[in-house]
């Protein structure tokens, strides 16, 4: 890093407001920018900036992104091009700490596609400090779905206006009650003030000020970096910080709300085992059995799947697919993966979250868009103003090869992460064997799920509303791989 980034001691909240996709691919384009410099040592403002940005075609701007910000198409008629503010959100935050509410995933994207489209460098941060990911590692889900405006109505600080400087402004606030709280609840013997629900960790010598930190959503090569003040001293809230990839942001999981990283893996405890892990891949000899709450999609009657929604996390709902009144669970024999293992997005420790794509045969299909149609149903009556995405991809070009995509989650057992999907390999002549892994290595599993292989696959359908997506994600719970 230059010289200039050595410097910048101050930290740049800011939050970014932008037109809504109408179709796929249209991308997102930035209406709005807002900046907050804080000092690192008071928490105090030093300096604001917001405008509001002509986008190249005016109709872009469609009722929909009317309704998510109310910034209209007469409200920027007057307002710079992206390409005219350019130099000042530049000098604004290269060399700085950035911070906000879901950067890492939204904001920093949308700066690096608007400084692409205008032929010009982005800026580069020193580090990055993403409230969500921090608060929902810290603070829990006692706050709901831990979206800025949930948290706002959990501490009754106002309404989100869903404007740049406002939301930055409220952001701050956010991190001051949630700290207050932590740092209390670290000074009473029992935590009594923590709900029986709250999903928290590690909440011991926080202070009040800079105690909540996270490396939720950091790359796999990230580690924290060491700044220090005038006196030479490494002030405490820059713990919070994590550094910054080649592309100047880290990678936040292409997740829902059901999987919080390793927070509380309680779902998976039967599946994490105290046997020692080999010095590498080891097998078991194992009897296959199934089952009977996995059903083979030909064993799904269709009119009998139903959605209903069940508790989740505190104050919120979440809908649970059902078939006959009991959980859906799905046996798929025989599946084709397509697109071996993903390892783009990452987890709180900079682990891969793993999943793959595989051909969804014709009976399965119906299943899954049934139950899909069910579930989007339901999920209109909530008020969300997430997008829905469908779990049955149909690519242009490849209708006759609808894909889905399966996820492997990881447990924590101790100080080592696993793999919470049961893996076995079958081989030609039926016999199957437990797969034991000695570490938690994408590089291994892509040996064995790669393009052309196939596997059987015992799944659940997990609903998820989350950052502005909801949907059906499918989660591989016990996987059987054909040698």
């Amino acid at each position: 890093m230059d010289s200039m980034m050595e410097d910048r001691s101050e930290i740049a909240f800011f939050d970014v407001e932008t037109t809504v996709p109408r179709r796929q691919g249209q991308g997102f384009t930035i209406l709005e920018f807002g900046a907050i410099l804080v000092c690192p040592r008071k928490l105090v403002e030093l300096e604001s900036y917001s405008t509001l940005v002509r986008p190249s075609h005016l109709s872009l701007i469609s009722s929909l992104s009317v309704r998510c910000n109310g910034i209209t198409r007469d409200a920027v008629l007057s307002s710079p091009t992206f390409a005219q503010i350019a130099h000042k959100v530049y000098h604004i935050l290269h060399g700085r700490i950035w911070a906000g509410h879901n950067i890492l995933r939204f904001d920093c994207a949308r700066i690096r596609e608007a400084f692409a489209q205008i032929g010009m460098p982005p800026p580069q941060p020193k580090g990055t400090i993403d409230s969500l990911a921090l608060l929902t590692q810290k603070f829990g889900r006692r706050a709901g779905d831990m979206k800025m405006a949930t948290l706002a109505t959990y501490f009754g600080i106002g309404q989100q206006t869903h404007r740049s400087l406002d939301d930055v402004r409220m952001n701050l606030e956010v991190l001051k009650y949630c700290a207050t709280v932590l740092f209390l609840e670290s000074s009473l013997p029992e935590n009594n003030l923590v709900p029986p629900n709250a999903v928290t960790r590690h909440r011991a010598g926080i202070s009040s000020r800079h105690g909540v930190s996270s490396n939720k959503g950091t790359h796999s090569s990230s580690s924290r970096i060491s700044l220090t003040d005038e006196q030479g001293e490494a002030h405490p809230i820059l713990s919070l910080v994590t550094c910054s990839s080649e592309d100047g942001t880290s990678n936040l999981a292409e997740s829902d709300a059901t999987e919080s990283g390793s927070f509380n893996m309680n779902s998976f405890s039967d599946q994490i085992t105290g046997e020692s892990l080999g010095t590498d891949i080891s097998m078991e000899e194992e009897h296959v059995s199934v089952s009977p709450e996995f059903l083979e999609p030909d064993q799904v009657s269709i009119p009998s799947i139903t959605a209903s929604f069940i508790p989740f996390f505190r104050g919120s709902q979440r809908i649970q697919l059902l078939h006959n009144d009991a959980c859906l669970l799905l046996l798929c024999n025989n599946l084709k993966v397509r697109f071996g293992i993903s390892t783009k997005f990452t987890d709180y420790a900079g682990r891969p979250r793993l999943s793959f794509v595989v051909d969804v045969p014709p009976s399965l299909c119906r299943v899954l868009e049934a139950s899909d149609g069910v579930a989007q149903r339901l999920f209109a009556d909530s008020g969300s103003g997430s997008e829905w995405r469908p779990v049955v991809v149909r690519k242009d070009g490849y209708f006759n090869y609808p894909t889905m995509r399966l996820h492997i989650p990881s447990a924590v057992s101790g100080d080592t992460a696993i793999y919470a999907t049961e893996m076995l390999k079958k081989e030609p002549s039926g016999a199957a064997q437990r797969l034991i892994f000695n570490r938690f290595d994408a590089a291994e599993l892509e040996r064995l799920i790669n393009p052309g292989a196939i596997l059987d696959a015992f799944i659940s359908l997990d609903t998820y509303d989350y950052q502005q997506s909801a949907g059906i994600r499918l989660v591989a719970k016990k996987l059987i791989i054909h040698a």
